[in-house]
């Protein structure tokens, strides 16, 4: 890796000797500080609410104790030392390490290790003490001290992110690799604002000659110190792209020289779009060694999704019955045609079937689509127009609104689809060549990992990544958080067209 320090140049001195265990602990990048004790104030508040939830709904609580000294001591614990042990478990479990804050799933999966470890904690000392206390009281402050807690930090990460939009609360990055490398890396994460990563330079191993006459998003340095070049850039994070990574040397050697500069080395492998939770590292005699599992779209996890797809799909269709029947009446009225429209779209493992959806077209808008080709505002296999005169008054509010959507609750019950997956495309675009037919892998869902990332807004290209990192990453959890930011996006009706 070009510009590293040889032995003995006194460069290491300075940068490459660890003074003190402080000296380790002094970050660059330092917007974690006030994030972190923003934290623990939200952690404190939202115990102590958990604590009043728990006093008040249920006020016989400490009925089983006899003198003002055991009452006393009740309220020592629920107001002062339950809450404090809540952030003290917190603490223990990772919750307020500054990898997982602000992205994934990781932090909240650390709030719920901290609660079950709370009950362990206060079952084991009811016990050893026998104390005589309300069990529905412990059950009451506990699981509202997990909601509570999970629900003001997911507050606390929405804050977050719209400082990181504002350009505030990021780290500087400063990749390090061959350009192509480097590039894909730049446009990754600019992809991801909420990830707080800002590329402020691209230092190149093949030399300034590789860019030459080329434009670049940032600007690109070769053939100097790479620590030098991050100091000068202000850059906190220092990235190794793709290959650049491939000599094991290079990498240790600036990683000894970062020691004690309180710059972050992290490496970028040419591994795209493939979550953590199938990504596992095995050290072999001091080899890294990147073990990838293979997509689990089975098991247990598996069941329980299918079992709530169609669960909540004859629950929804039961609540939402009185407002399909005044959308029926309302099309019927607005204009002639049926009340629903259902087109061939291919499903799991290319079997065709009639999706269901309200009406929101003339009945001759398939005859009209020919001469409307040339505006297609798409570039893949969808036709999307932003201003398609074929589309009615009623139908183009179904649209805004993604009520039009709610009848493909039929084809869950069905087993034709299920509530979040790949959008079903259509079945006369014939057969999926490459990687799109990676989607079929799945059912196809009413929602998805694209529709609540910009829905028509995007490319082809990124709604089929999109799709495919479903694929390939799939979990309970996912599906649940797709669900739970589709309401969000559906009120603010984003790319609906």
């Amino acid at each position: 890796m070009g510009g590293t320090q040889k032995d003995g140049d006194p460069q290491l001195v300075t940068n490459g000797v660890t003074r003190s265990a402080w000296r380790r602990l002094v970050r660059a990048s330092n917007w974690h500080r006030s994030y972190q004790a923003a934290l623990v104030g939200v952690d404190l508040l939202a115990a102590l609410a958990a604590s009043a939830v728990a006093v008040n709904l249920t006020p016989h609580s400490h009925a089983g104790f006899h003198t003002n000294e055991q009452v006393a001591f009740y309220y020592l614990t629920v107001w002062l030392l339950l809450p404090t042990a809540w952030l003290l478990t917190l603490w223990g479990t990772g919750a307020y390490d500054r990898r997982y804050l602000g992205l994934g799933n990781d932090e909240f999966k650390r709030v719920i290790r901290a609660s079950l470890f709370m009950l362990a904690l206060v079952s084991f000392l009811a016990l050893t003490f026998k104390a005589d206390v309300s069990r529905a009281t412990v059950a009451v402050i506990l699981a509202a001290g997990a909601i509570l807690i999970a629900a003001c930090r997911y507050g606390a990460r929405l804050g977050l992110h719209k400082m990181r939009e504002a350009g505030r609360a990021v780290q500087r990055v400063l990749l390090i690799g061959s350009y192509p490398e480097a590039l894909e890396v730049y446009r990754t994460v600019r992809r991801a604002p909420a990830a707080g990563l800002v590329p402020v330079g691209i230092y190149v191993t093949e030399g300034a000659s590789s860019v030459r006459n080329l434009e670049t998003p940032v600007p690109v340095f070769a053939g100097t110190d790479v620590v030098t070049c991050a100091e000068q850039l202000e850059a906190d994070t220092l990235a190794v792209c793709g290959t650049a990574s491939a000599e094991a040397g290079d990498l240790r050697r600036l990683a000894w020289q970062l020691e004690g500069t309180g710059r972050d080395l992290v490496v970028a492998p040419q591994l795209t779009d493939i979550a953590g939770p199938r990504v596992h590292i095995r050290p072999v005699e001091g080899l890294p060694l990147l073990h990838v599992e293979e997509p689990k779209i089975s098991g247990v996890g598996w069941l329980i999704k299918n079992i709530l797809d169609i669960s909540w799909s004859v629950l929804g269709l039961i609540i939402l019955s009185p407002l399909f029947l005044a959308v029926a009446i309302a099309i019927k009225v607005d204009s002639p045609g049926p009340v629903f429209f259902r087109q061939s779209r291919v499903g799991r493992e290319g079997d065709t079937f009639r999706c269901w959806k309200f009406r929101t077209m003339y009945i001759d808008a398939e005859d009209r689509q020919a001469a409307l080709m040339m505006h297609n505002e798409t570039d893949g296999l969808l036709f999307k127009m932003k201003d398609d005169p074929r589309i009615t008054r009623v139908g183009r509010f179904l649209r805004r609104t993604s009520i039009d959507e709610f009848a493909q609750l039929i084809n869950v019950v069905r087993g034709e689809m299920s509530l979040v997956g790949p959008r079903p495309l259509p079945a006369e675009n014939g057969d999926f060549l490459g990687d799109v037919r990676r989607r079929l892998l799945v059912r196809p869902g009413i929602t998805g990992l694209w529709q609540v990332s910009g829905r028509s807004d995007l490319s082809w290209d990124d709604a089929v990544r999109l799709d495919l990192y479903y694929v390939d990453n799939w979990s309970l959890t996912t599906d649940l958080q797709i669900l739970f930011r589709t309401v969000a996006v559906v009120l603010r009706r984003r790319g609906a067209y």
